[in-house]
């Protein structure tokens, strides 16, 4: 679960191999990423629109666990440049405690700042405009914030 110091928790005794998915927070659309503890690496899935935060169809998110069976979630947190919590860190906690509610699943946040900046560069380097669209940024941001989160957490 989430915390409101860091939102961030992680449990010592907890061993977070295998599959995870990576949810990188918007308002109107939620990136998701898959990624493996064993290889340190994800690959873009998905981008599920939602309205202030909450994705339109849960349906599309229950798929997604269905599928992937993940041991646990990961959500990118948005917060300013200087650390502090913005209007929308409220509503990817809420988010994340949703998550947590109905999956019943380990669900953890992580700093997401600096993500979609660097998920348009390297998208932009890839294939220039033309593949900066807002589902590939949002999937791709999901990338990063995963495997930020298994390369800061996860043991060799």
């Amino acid at each position: 679960m989430l915390n409101d110091q860091n939102l961030i928790e992680i449990d010592p005794n907890q061993s977070y191999n295998g599959r995870l998915l990576g949810f990188d927070f918007g308002e109107k659309s939620i990136g998701v990423a898959v990624g493996q503890t064993v290889t340190k690496s994800a690959k873009p899935l998905t981008t599920i629109k939602a309205l202030q935060g909450i994705p339109n169809n849960w349906q599309d998110v229950d798929t997604v666990i269905t599928n992937w069976k993940p041991s646990a979630l990961i959500i990118g947190i948005p917060l300013h440049m200087d650390g502090s919590p913005q209007f929308v860190t409220t509503l990817a906690r809420d988010f994340a405690l949703q998550l947590k509610q109905r999956y019943n699943l380990p669900v953890h946040g992580i700093d997401e700042r600096l993500t979609t900046k660097d998920a348009k560069a390297q998208l932009f380097e890839r294939g220039g405009y033309k593949a900066l669209t807002k589902q590939n940024i949002d999937a791709l941001s999901a990338v990063l914030i995963l495997e930020s989160w298994i390369n800061q957490y996860c043991e060799d």
